[in-house]
């Protein structure tokens, strides 16, 4: 048996809940597996209280990844490719993550070597607001590429 305001010591059961009464606590199993099995005395209700306000602690500091999709074709345009690029520099700088990805469709897919260039370009392009996570990747009729922000120094 453990606890505050307690002897510690291997005592029998009845005589802990005594203990634990007098003391108007409870008396919690903590480690069921140990030779003697552990107890404390302790009041429930607040350890509960403590537990779920740590819980909630972790909980705020945790960051919440945000993926952003951009997609392309593989013949995709000048002037979108600087409109989906400009669009993708906000993302980064929000903290997002961008996943881009070119799609291809019915023949196109025997252009992989443009969409390539053009996703290889893009990350280049990027390469001051964020750094590459996977290289351009073949899935099926997707080529895909993602990006994280780059940490902000202060």
């Amino acid at each position: 048996m453990v606890g505050d305001n307690v002897e510690q010591g291997v005592v029998s059961l009845e005589k802990a809940l005594q203990i634990a009464d007098e003391l108007e606590l409870d008396l919690v199993e903590i480690s069921p597996n140990a030779e003697p099995p552990v107890c404390k005395v302790i009041d429930y209700q607040k350890f509960l209280y403590q537990q779920k306000k740590r819980e909630k602690e972790l909980k705020s500091k945790q960051v919440k990844v945000v993926v952003k999709e951009i997609r392309f074709g593989p013949q995709t345009d000048d002037h979108d490719y600087e409109f989906k690029l400009r669009h993708a520099i906000e993302f980064l700088k929000e903290g997002a993550k961008i996943k881009a990805f070119v799609f291809f469709k019915g023949r196109s897919i025997l252009f992989k070597e443009q969409g390539e260039v053009l996703l290889l370009r893009f990350a280049n392009d990027l390469e001051e607001y964020g750094k590459v996570d996977q290289m351009p990747l073949l899935e099926g009729k997707r080529m895909i590429i993602t990006l994280s922000p780059k940490k902000k120094t202060k």
